[in-house]
């Protein structure tokens, strides 16, 4: 009678145990989709802020070409002789009204880029942060 209540004991030690390690399982398991879940999500924000952070560079590239194409105009109006141009505008100065133009509007984009790309961490911290603490905690609690 005593040797069937000790294996009732070990079955339902053993049954408790085995349960234990089924829900850690269970649970890295959630983490582990938490995880991958949240990565995805901040690889679609990187990638959103990283388009709009381009299109920023790409329009300030763009205006250097008027800009200094403005500069070798600046440089013939310098030296031709006074009243050869009947524009009111020098050829120059229309250059670079379009080229600060697209210079402006560039470092708006390419900051509004920064922003968005500021605005989140890439890392899942959090899940992370659940993920390493469960394993800690089956590292400590590990029957033996």
């Amino acid at each position: 009678m005593a040797t069937e209540v000790q294996n009732r004991n070990d079955q339902s030690l053993t049954g408790l145990v085995s349960g234990i390690v089924s829900d850690f399982q269970d649970l890295v398991k959630q983490q582990l989709t938490l995880t991958r879940t949240e990565i995805t999500d901040d690889l679609r924000k990187t990638k959103d802020a990283g388009s709009v952070l381009v299109v920023g560079i790409l329009i300030l590239l763009t205006s250097a070409t008027p800009l200094c194409l403005m500069l070798a105009h600046l440089l013939h109006w310098g030296w031709s002789p006074a009243g050869t141009d009947p524009a009111t505008v020098p050829l120059w100065g229309c250059y670079a009204i379009i080229g600060g133009l697209l210079a402006v509007i560039g470092a708006v984009v390419t900051y509004a880029g920064k922003k968005k790309f500021d605005s989140f961490n890439p890392l899942p911290e959090q899940s992370m942060k659940g993920l390493q603490e469960n394993l800690e905690w089956k590292t400590n609690n590990n029957p033996k």
